[in-house]
């Protein structure tokens, strides 16, 4: 099978008991309970069911919770159109840039404990960022940074690191799925920085050396910090950096519009996720489910608490969920749209943002066709995957925002 069809799409509203690896991520009613329209909801189903339709994606699992209660929790389509199985909400997603969230929640909760300030050198705990030198653009020369990386700039972005796709890091080798955490720290600062710490917000393999840093704060290894103080308390049982034998069969298929127009599967990764990752990398190294990254997401729009379960206090959620950025790196982004702590977007100016947000929205998404918005004025939480590449095709992410934004009621 190489194309989904309309007759065969799955269409599926799964709300079962709460418990280990099941659907119900925080307690389902139905959508007027949930201050949402069942014939809107509908709508935007039947638009992700188009999109499977009409071959632009294999399939999707979508979940909205309002005033903490689960509204709507759909799949359509495939996990997997050549085997032909189905979507559903167990299906694993490879998140890539929505594992950048759940790193910085890490950290703060050990910034909480007193572990760091986030003024603090990144060298005082990683001394290979002692020497780090700042390209001029003038052939290979190089000079000193005009001050030195801070916690804070690593997790706004501001730390003049570059992104894993950079033919300088490419060049470099700096990304290896078969390196460790530490091997990886001594790669990233062998090519210069691209430019001064603080001056431009730049999106980089920042937040994976925050996971070395996590190690280094916690004593922990950087997976079992996450399980043990993040997944395990949520409930977020199938959220980690590979796929074991029992869930392998969840897994979904990454595919790519191939030159006949149909879907091909497309590899990502030369080690896949269904071998134990060597690098735990913090910026884009995590699979998860939609109920599973539900939690999260609503974890962070209830202060930092989830069904009894705090991670975080209350005033360092509000604090890592507004705009940080400032100057010329809050240039660098045009303006109405700021940038987190947490590692999300954050709207600042709704009359400029595309679709429709509200003032101080936030959320971020993934390379592979993932993302989340948390929208603390309506109190609501949205999260769609896929697996395609390029992410969310033909428009899907705005069209189907704003088909839920259609869905509120107040």
């Amino acid at each position: 099978m190489t194309r989904a069809s309309t007759a065969a799409l799955l269409l599926l509203l799964l709300a079962a008991a709460p418990g280990v690896g099941q659907q119900d991520p925080l307690g389902a009613v139905r959508p007027e309970a949930a201050n949402l329209s069942p014939d809107a909801l509908q709508a935007a189903t039947d638009l992700l069911a188009r999109y499977v339709s009409d071959g632009t994606i294999a399939g999707a699992v979508a979940a909205v919770s309002r005033n903490g209660q689960l509204g709507y929790l759909q799949a359509v389509g495939y996990q997997d159109l050549e085997s032909g199985v189905p979507m559903t909400a167990r299906s694993i997603f490879r998140i890539y840039s929505m594992s950048k969230p759940i790193t910085a929640v890490a950290v703060m909760m050990l910034y909480e404990e007193g572990r760091f300030q986030l003024t603090d050198p990144v060298s005082r705990y990683l001394s290979e960022f002692e020497g780090v030198r700042v390209a001029t653009g003038e052939g290979d020369e190089t000079r000193p940074p005009t001050r030195p990386i801070t916690i804070e700039d690593l997790l706004l972005h501001t730390s003049g690191l570059s992104h894993r796709t950079s033919p300088l890091y490419q060049e470099a080798g700096v990304r290896d799925r078969r390196d460790d955490l530490h091997t990886f720290v001594t790669k990233i600062v062998q090519p210069p920085l691209m430019e001064d710490p603080g001056t431009n917000f730049r999106y980089s393999e920042a937040t994976t050396v925050l996971g070395r840093l996590v190690e280094i704060w916690s004593g922990q290894r950087f997976d079992t910090f996450l399980r043990e103080r993040i997944f395990s308390p949520l409930g977020m049982f199938d959220t980690g950096f590979s796929v074991g034998p029992a869930q392998e069969s969840r897994l979904t298929t990454v595919y790519r519009t191939a030159e006949d127009g149909s879907l091909a599967p497309f590899e990502i990764e030369e080690v896949p996720f269904t071998e134990e990752d060597v690098l735990l990398e913090g910026a884009v190294g995590l699979v998860s489910t939609v109920p599973d990254y539900l939690r999260f997401a609503q974890m962070l729009l209830n202060g930092g608490e989830l069904n009894g379960v705090r991670l975080l206090e209350e005033s360092t959620v509000a604090m890592m969920t507004r705009n940080g950025l400032t100057g010329s790196a809050l240039e660098s982004r045009g303006g109405a749209m700021g940038w987190g702590l947490a590692n999300v977007n954050v709207v600042l100016d709704a009359s400029r943002v595309d679709p429709p947000a509200n003032l101080g929205e936030y959320g971020w998404n993934g390379s592979a066709g993932t993302v989340f918005w948390n929208d603390p004025v309506e109190r609501t939480v949205i999260v769609l995957m896929t697996q395609s590449s390029p992410p969310l095709p033909g428009g899907l992410r705005e069209r189907f925002k704003e088909a839920i934004h259609a869905a509120l009621v107040d």
